[in-house]
């Protein structure tokens, strides 16, 4: 019994309700359509359900040993670096260890805070909607900035809008307490996510690799754990 319970859970993942009003604009134009012209329907009736699959809210197993810091965002490690937050998280204007993870319309677009702490500040700006895959986005696009404040540590998480995403969605506040791996926003249709953290933390990706939200290990603030090498192939 418990394995067909397990199996109809991966199969039936929950939805977002943030996806309700699309999934039922989606459905309607689609039964609309096939009323004057049934065999097209089916093209509006696959869009259906790619936005009920974009709007999936699956469950993680998220690794909770201290100064592990986890993927905020499902999708591709696309930058590795060093750069000054933004101005409007209030961090120390030297450059950051910087990890940003790119979201495609495939991806699952629920984000997870990286590690345990309080949010001491929450910034939402404004700006344009450029591809969220290049390095400037991280200036010119919309964007909602996170501070958590984990024991020595403030971390600073950036949701970003992209070329396709234009609505950013928080669920949390200012002062709330939360736990690695908690679900604190999303972005629609394509985005962004980067993390701020010390220079001494331990980088435990590489460039390209693929992340899940809430369950690989982005870093180890600790640097407790050995240099990773890593190859395509």
């Amino acid at each position: 019994m418990t394995d067909i319970y397990e199996s109809i859970r991966r199969i039936f993942v929950p939805i977002r309700r943030e996806g309700y009003p699309f999934i039922a604009i989606a459905a309607v134009v689609a039964l609309a359509i096939g009323l004057f012209w049934w065999p097209f329907a089916w093209i509006f009736g696959i869009v259906t359900a790619w936005v009920c699959y974009f709007f999936r809210d699956p469950a993680r197993t998220t690794p909770v040993r201290d100064g592990l810091v986890v993927s905020p965002a499902d999708g591709r490690v696309s930058l590795i670096t060093t750069a000054v937050p933004p101005p409007e998280m209030g961090l120390p204007e030297t450059p950051l260890l910087r990890i940003s993870v790119f979201m495609n319309v495939f991806d699952c677009h629920v984000n997870r805070v990286p590690v345990s702490g309080r949010i001491a500040k929450i910034a939402y700006t404004p700006g344009l909607f450029l591809n969220a895959d290049l390095d400037k986005a991280s200036e010119d696009n919309e964007r909602n900035a996170l501070v958590i404040e984990s024991g020595e540590h403030r971390i600073g998480v950036v949701q970003i809008a992209g070329l396709v995403a234009r609505r950013i969605v928080g669920w949390i506040r200012e002062g709330d307490v939360l736990t690695t791996g908690d679900r604190f926003g999303l972005i629609r249709f394509g985005s962004r996510v980067d993390v701020y953290l010390p220079l001494s933390a331990q980088v435990l990706v590489g460039r390209d690799q693929k992340a899940i939200a809430g369950e690989t290990v982005l870093a180890d603030l600790r640097g407790a754990e050995p240099a990773r090498d890593y190859r395509t192939g």
